[in-house]
């Protein structure tokens, strides 16, 4: 099936619930920056949680920015989600390749690190954009992700998140669940959430016994009774485009527009989140000249 994203709501209003399959988009962001596994794995992971808070954005034009540089040697993460939940995103260092852990897992906080920080850009297109970020403790996303929300916004949350990458690199399975206590909410519910996600599955394994996000909800909250607020196919999704790319250009300034004229007779672009490649003649890069 199709990557896909499920939001939904406790029956009794405490308890607010989101789930993603990434796989194909994660592929997609593998084959575009030809990531090795634990990077694969780590942009996976940050991938799959921009689409769930990207979610809850309201705006139409709005949204979400997660960044992390953890100090690891994969550098920056970047993830951008818009309010549907389609996601775009880069690493500083896809050909990163660590020894796996103890326990036969990549090592996705090593690769990150916890020497820094997550911030969350929130842009719903006003004047200037909430921004919002917490010091990393894991480096493994999912837990940074969940100390965010309690940091910043001060709500309960727990994030599982996960990417399971096959011998020939592909990826098998991606995704991610968020939980988030409401107001009114006690200790019981607390308590009944953390028993609940303790015992459950990991992420890939429960995506791999079936894709479909609200089966991961439900194997991962057995006994909560949830109402399905929305359901919707997710992608990855980039916004590039010539008109942008002659911005960038136009942005550069005079001089530096001459140089290119002058020492190279043309322009050639690389959007950094996908495969578009604009290329720009010497007489466009006149006509953008003549513009300025």
């Amino acid at each position: 099936m199709s990557d896909q994203l499920i939001r939904a709501i406790s029956q009794d209003g405490l308890i607010k619930v989101s789930a993603v399959s990434t796989r194909d988009l994660t592929e997609r962001a593998r084959q575009i920056h030809k990531t090795l596994p634990v990077a694969t794995a780590a942009l996976g992971r940050l991938l799959a949680a921009a689409s769930m808070m990207g979610s809850a954005l309201k705006e139409e034009a709005a949204s979400i920015t997660l960044q992390i540089k953890g100090g690891g040697p994969l550098g920056t993460l970047l993830a951008v989600s818009d309010h549907e939940g389609s996601v775009r995103g880069t690493v500083e260092h896809p050909a990163v390749d660590l020894p796996l852990r103890e326990d036969g897992k990549l090592d996705v906080g090593e690769a990150v690190g916890n020497q820094g920080t997550l911030t969350v850009i929130r842009d719903l297109r006003m004047k200037e954009p909430y921004v919002g970020s917490v010091g990393l403790l894991w480096g493994e996303i999912a837990e940074d992700v969940a100390l965010y929300f309690v940091e910043s916004e001060q709500i309960p949350t727990a994030c599982g998140l996960g990417v399971l990458v096959d011998r020939d690199q592909s990826v098998l399975s991606a995704g991610g669940y968020l939980v988030q206590m409401l107001p009114g909410a006690g200790e019981e519910t607390a308590e009944q959430l953390e028993a609940s996600l303790r015992a459950a599955k990991p992420v890939t394994e429960l995506l791999r016994a079936d894709p479909d996000p609200e089966a991961l909800l439900r194997a991962a909250l057995p006994g909560l009774e949830l109402e399905i607020l929305e359901k919707r196919p997710i992608e990855y999704r980039c916004d590039c485009s010539r008109e942008r790319m002659e911005r960038a250009l136009i942005s550069q300034g005079r001089e530096e527009l001459r140089a290119m004229i002058a020492e190279q007779g043309g322009a050639e672009l690389t959007c950094r989140f996908c495969d578009n490649i604009q290329r720009f003649s010497k007489e466009e890069l006149e006509a953008l000249l003549a513009s300025c």
